[in-house]
């Protein structure tokens, strides 16, 4: 589609924007994601725009697309653009362009206000541990210092590690920091849906998800990339995102030799861990002690962030245990 066209029926981008490849792609939407501290833009539907620079949703009032087509339009083209296809018989997609940024899709009829998007947009640079500890993320003063000490000395004694919290609270930006702290000779392995992780290591190599075609062939899903990923002898295995049945063949995977793993997992407390992996546990037929056994001897730390206004900040670390009725449980370190 024209998406110069779209775009020139706009006021000119702030001044204050950043080099953002594949930006003009987002056509009405491009001076948003190339703006400075954009974290996610969200559209519902032609006259409903939503931007978080950091520190919460804002609507923008004076954003609009000149019509639902158009807006369809305009989506039905970055989904292409990702690689990916998105119609009436497929009306949700998930793509990632550029440099990480992570777009998801929904159509009507299932959207009926509308065409809805969700841009996640990573930052620019690609922080360190040391760029995280300077914004906060570790807390202040001398507990800051013991915090990241502790991290230190997790990531050097090669721990598999879970980073847990809820959307937006950091856990991909914090996962990419922890494994560009592994040392330049690991080579490290990590299987995503979409990939969103960006790491600065001389040898990290991303695995990603394909989704079938329309004739329901071709597909590649997470757990199958867990077992490929095994064959390219991983120093360092790390699964993006635990969301499904793939997480047996990840605890498998990190219970038979394959130290300094990682992966994250959406939970809203440290106490909610276990359910969740039991969840998750059920959809690959585990039963909720065999969900137990494994993960007490696959996962040596629990890494919960939470979103406190514009700051992630690590708010609890836990270690798994067993219950008295072999059940997963969890406590906290410090």
């Amino acid at each position: 589609m024209d998406t110069v066209s779209l775009a020139s029926a706009h006021p000119p981008a702030p001044a204050e924007t950043r080099t953002r490849q594949g930006a003009s792609d987002f056509g009405p939407l491009a001076r948003y994601v190339a703006e400075a501290g954009v974290t996610d833009v969200f559209v519902n539907g032609p006259d409903d725009l939503w931007i978080d620079r950091g520190g919460g949703l804002v609507r923008q009032a004076d954003w609009s697309c000149p019509s639902e087509a158009r807006l369809r339009e305009l989506a039905v083209a970055i989904v292409a653009r990702g690689g990916r296809h998105i119609d009436e018989a497929t009306p949700c997609a998930d793509v990632r362009l550029h440099d990480g940024i992570r777009v998801h899709v929904a159509l009507p009829p299932i959207a009926p206000r509308g065409t809805l998007l969700s841009i996640r947009v990573p930052p620019l640079d690609r922080p360190g541990l040391d760029s995280l500890q300077a914004l906060g993320l570790f807390g202040e003063g001398a507990e800051a210092a013991g915090a990241r000490s502790f991290i230190d000395d997790a990531v050097r004694q090669r721990r598999n590690m879970l980073i847990t919290g809820a959307g937006g609270s950091g856990k991909t930006t914090f996962l990419s920091a922890l494994l560009a702290a592994a040392p330049g000779g690991e080579r490290i392995i990590a299987v995503e849906d979409v990939s969103e992780l960006r790491v600065e290591h001389p040898h990290f190599i991303a695995l990603e998800a394909r989704q079938p075609n329309l004739e329901g062939a071709g597909g590649v899903d997470l757990a199958r990339l867990l077992r490929e990923a095994l064959r390219m002898r991983p120093d360092r295995l790390v699964l993006g995102e635990c969301r499904g049945g793939e997480i047996r063949e990840l605890l498998s995977a990190l219970n038979t030799g394959h130290d300094g793993g990682a992966g994250t997992l959406h939970a809203n407390s440290l106490d909610d861990v276990p359910a969740r992996l039991e969840a998750l546990g059920s959809l690959a037929g585990m039963t909720p002690e065999a969900v137990a056994r494994q993960t007490v001897s696959a996962i040596g730390l629990v890494l919960h962030l939470e979103r406190r206004g514009a700051r992630r900040q690590l708010d609890a670390v836990g270690r798994f245990g067993l219950d008295g009725a072999g059940r997963l449980r969890i406590e906290p370190v410090r």
